[in-house]
Formats: structure tokens, C-alpha cells, sequence
């Protein structure tokens, strides 16, 4: 192909194998990043014991403990596991299936881990009889790329007319946009910045914002990488984990404030959990659940 094939084509992050059982490292992948990708359905859903749900953020520390699961429950055979959006997996458990593209997949959770107001709703609509608090974020900080060649320092570095912000859509994934506009705004306050500045800036959508469509932990270190934006609120976690699987790409700046806000973490069974529900509950309320979601960055 000639040399200007290539200089068109968009660069795009080569997102490492991420599933319960770690043999699969070797199966032929087939995958298109500007047109087929799908990389927050993890397993084989003909075969696995156990479906489990999960708002997607903290999806590296889940699959840790999927894998420690499977390990200890080889007779579970495959955990069949979701980590997108809250709204995602909760439309998809309501409509008792989901489109992913052309693919119907029809398959319903055991359990069901999301921020509490989502949880709350499953409890309301006698899916859920109880939930439970097992782990919390630890607050967010800001991606840039390696070597940040914008230089930014911190959360007033936003405001400058040639940086461009990249965050989470306040429609479709509202939950983690709220915790990265109140961090923000509440920083700025503390800082004695125009915090009237920083609403205008993530509230009006100026053109210095670029809001992801759906599913930001994925988008938000692409637009990055392919030079769409400059810097990303995110989740420490995320952050950690973007710095540790391409750390030739990225670098996070941890900004010191009281203002940060924290996730919570819930996790319940749907309807009774089926055979394995329960025992995975156990298990990630367990400290060795608890140990592999510190290593990610987060805290049980």
C-alpha cells in the first residue's frame, strides 16, 4: 500500500486481552477499531456459569478478580462479564437483552455491580433484594500524554485557550461526568479560580471540550493518543491503569484538593444469583478481592 494510505489511516490503541481465563491469550482475534471492536463483553456467554454486570471504570480490577475466581472454582468453567456504562447494563437487564451492533446477545447477570442510584432502581423493581457497598474510587487526576507537551500542571491550565479538555458525555454516561464536573468545580473554588469559568466551560460544551459518545474509559485515552485532545479528567484508577499497559502514551498529574470526589462501588445479586452468584459476592467482599482492587488503584 502507498505511503499516503498509511499517513490517513487513524492511529488507534491496541487494547491488551482482557477475560476471566487467562488461555485464551493465543485465540485469533478479529477486530477493527474504526468499525469493529467490542471490548466490554468479556467471555463466552454459551458456556459460563456465571454472568456478571458491571458499570465499567474499574474494569481491570474486576478482571483480576474474575481470573482469581476461576482459579479457585475451575467448575464455574467461564465467567461471562460486562463492564460498560451503568445505563448500559441496566437497560440491557430490563429489555432482557442488548444490541451490540449486529449481535443480539441475550443473555441476563447473576449479578450486578453499579453506583448506588442504579442498584437503588434494581431494589425498587424487585430485581435485587439488597446490595452492598465493596469498594470506592480514590478520587481523579489528569491524563495527558507521555511527556506532557502542553505542559499542564493543573486544573487552571483548562482554561487556556489551546487546551483541549476531553470528559465524559453528560447524557450518556452522567454519573462519572457529575463526579469530574464537581471535582473540577469544587478544586476550582478551593483555589480561588473562576469557578463561573469552568461551569461554562464543561456545562456549555464549548469548543474546547470534547465529550465522549458512550463510553468514556475506552474514548478518553484514544482521543488523546490520536492528538483529538490534550488532557482528561479521570478516575485515578484509570489513569494508573492507561499509564501501566501504554506507558509509552500517557502520564496522570495528581492535583492536591478536598474537593475530589469519590465513588462507591455496590454489588448485589440479581433475582436469587443462581449457582454462583453468592459465592462471587463472598468472594469479592473478601480481602484478597479487596487486595487486587488496591493494586488497581482503587480501595475495598
Amino acid at each position: 500500500m502507498s505511503s499516503l494510505y498509511y499517513k490517513s489511516m487513524i492511529r488507534y490503541l491496541q487494547w491488551p486481552l482482557e477475560a476471566s481465563q487467562k488461555n485464551l491469550i493465543d485465540y485469533f482475534r478479529w477486530q477493527q477499531a474504526g468499525s469493529n471492536l467490542c471490548l466490554d463483553f468479556h467471555g463466552n456467554p454459551a458456556t459460563a456459569k456465571l454472568v456478571v454486570y458491571s458499570d465499567g471504570n474499574h474494569h481491570m480490577a474486576l478482571e483480576a478478580c474474575c481470573q482469581a475466581f476461576v482459579e479457585t472454582h475451575p467448575e464455574v468453567t467461564d465467567i461471562f462479564y460486562a463492564t460498560t456504562p451503568p445505563n448500559v447494563i441496566y437497560q440491557s437487564l430490563l429489555q432482557g437483552g442488548l444490541m451490540i451492533g449486529n449481535l443480539q446477545l441475550n443473555v441476563l447477570p447473576h449479578v450486578f455491580i453499579s453506583p448506588t442510584n442504579i442498584v437503588n432502581k434494581l431494589v425498587d423493581q424487585n430485581l435485587m433484594s439488597s446490595h452492598q457497598v465493596f469498594a470506592k474510587s480514590r478520587g481523579n487526576v489528569l491524563l495527558v500524554k507521555k511527556g506532557n507537551p502542553k505542559n499542564i500542571l493543573g486544573i487552571g491550565d483548562l482554561l487556556r485557550s489551546e487546551i483541549k479538555l476531553t470528559m465524559s458525555n453528560p447524557v450518556t454516561e452522567s454519573a462519572s461526568y457529575k463526579v469530574y464536573r464537581d471535582t473540577l468545580l469544587g478544586t476550582a473554588r478551593t483555589q480561588n479560580l473562576n469557578e463561573a469559568m469552568f461551569a461554562r466551560l464543561v456545562d456549555k460544551g464549548s469548543t474546547q471540550v470534547i465529550f465522549g459518545e458512550s463510553i468514556h474509559h475506552r474514548e478518553v485515552p484514544q482521543a488523546i493518543y490520536s492528538g483529538q485532545a490534550d488532557v482528561a479528567v479521570v478516575y485515578y484508577h484509570l489513569a494508573l491503569r492507561y499509564t501501566r499497559i501504554f506507558p509509552d502514551d500517557f502520564e496522570l498529574i495528581e492535583f492536591e484538593t478536598a474537593e475530589n470526589v469519590y465513588t462507591n462501588y455496590h454489588i448485589g445479586l440479581i433475582h436469587d444469583g443462581g449457582e454462583w452468584g453468592q459465592s462471587f459476592i463472598d468472594f469479592m467482599l473478601s480481602s484478597t478481592a479487596g487486595r487486587l482492587y488496591q493494586q488497581h488503584g482503587l480501595d475495598s
